[in-house]
């Protein structure tokens, strides 16, 4: 990028990249300054389902998720594939407010449920091959005259010496770059294995610290779930027994499917997230991350909101 930046994008994951795309996009000089490139960010380790839609009409989130189903609605995307599948709960009587507004909803009845669950029903929703998803956003930032340089920042200060506005979509690295104590890590193994012939996903309710889900992406199938405070990226031997025993319990088939893959990623855990404006000196700085597990889902409606706040009128100091 010969001529300096209009705007620098903190973070090429998931967020990064997408706001990058709004930005670029629109006609702004773009460069995206990142610890790692897109393949190695936590966004790479995501599942993942994008849906259903249950925030309550008037929580940004729900706008947020809107116009992520919409913008991977309207095109074949590489890595985006919209498939049926069941999402289910222990509890009875647990479906939730707006479940029954997805498209494909169908409540389960007794003899339909998966064992154990009191609570079942059908959808359709995309699910997201990362690595593959990623790689298409980074081509498409770059085709419309994007910058990424894997040169991290140390604070907000340094990235505003780049550009006169600073969009911040640095996951958990935000929590160093803004001092936000509500930011914490969330530790979520993925697991891959060798699809033995599954098309169809299923999602457990996380109403625990662990949960069954199934995400086919075609030759593999990715594994969960689970969440705890840690920042541990360790891989765990019994985290992972746990996880394929509570998926073959839903889905017989995984029994002797073989393990390709066993990462561990750390989710930006937030109340909620954060996609706002504020000055910093000269600079104009834009906060998007917090997301904690729902990144993917949320990501082209904050991409959106905080595209419209760095190209728009600056806030009053």
């Amino acid at each position: 990028m010969a001529a300096r930046p209009d705007v620098v994008v903190l973070g090429a994951g998931v967020s990064g990249l997408s706001t990058g795309i709004r930005l670029v996009e629109s006609g702004a000089r773009v460069l995206v300054r990142t610890a790692a490139p897109p393949a190695h960010t936590t966004s790479a380790l995501a599942g993942a389902m994008v849906g259903p839609n249950l925030s309550p009409p008037g929580d940004p989130q729900r706008a947020w998720t809107d116009e992520t189903l919409r913008v991977l609605g309207a095109e074949p995307l590489p890595g985006v594939a919209w498939r049926d599948g069941t999402l289910a709960a222990r509890p009875e009587g647990a479906t939730p407010s707006f479940a029954d507004q997805t498209p494909g909803f169908r409540s389960l009845g007794d003899d339909e449920r998966p064992a154990g669950f009191g609570t079942a029903f059908t959808v359709r929703l995309p699910l997201v091959d990362m690595p593959v998803y990623l790689a298409y956003l980074l081509e498409r930032f770059r085709d419309a005259g994007g910058e990424v340089r894997v040169a991290p920042v140390a604070s907000l200060d340094e990235a505003a010496t780049s550009a006169p506005v600073v969009v911040n979509c640095a996951g958990l690295a935000a929590r160093t770059l803004t001092g936000d104590t509500g930011l914490h890590p969330v530790r979520g193994p993925r697991i891959v294995v060798r699809n033995p012939g599954l098309d169809r996903f299923f999602m457990e309710a996380p109403m625990a610290p662990t949960w069954a889900s199934i995400f086919p992406h075609g030759d593999h199938v990715v594994l969960g779930g689970g969440q705890r405070r840690s920042d541990d990226t360790t891989p765990d031997p019994a985290e992972e027994a746990d996880v394929l025993a509570r998926c073959v319990a839903i889905e017989p088939a995984l029994a002797a499917a073989e393990v390709l893959e066993h990462r561990v990623g750390l989710r930006p855990g937030r109340a909620v997230p954060r996609v706002e404006a504020e000055r910093r000196g000269d600079a104009l700085v834009v906060h998007n991350y917090g997301h904690a597990g729902n990144g993917v889902m949320l990501s082209w409606g904050c991409a959106r909101d905080a595209a419209a706040l760095a190209l728009g009128p600056a806030p009053a100091a």
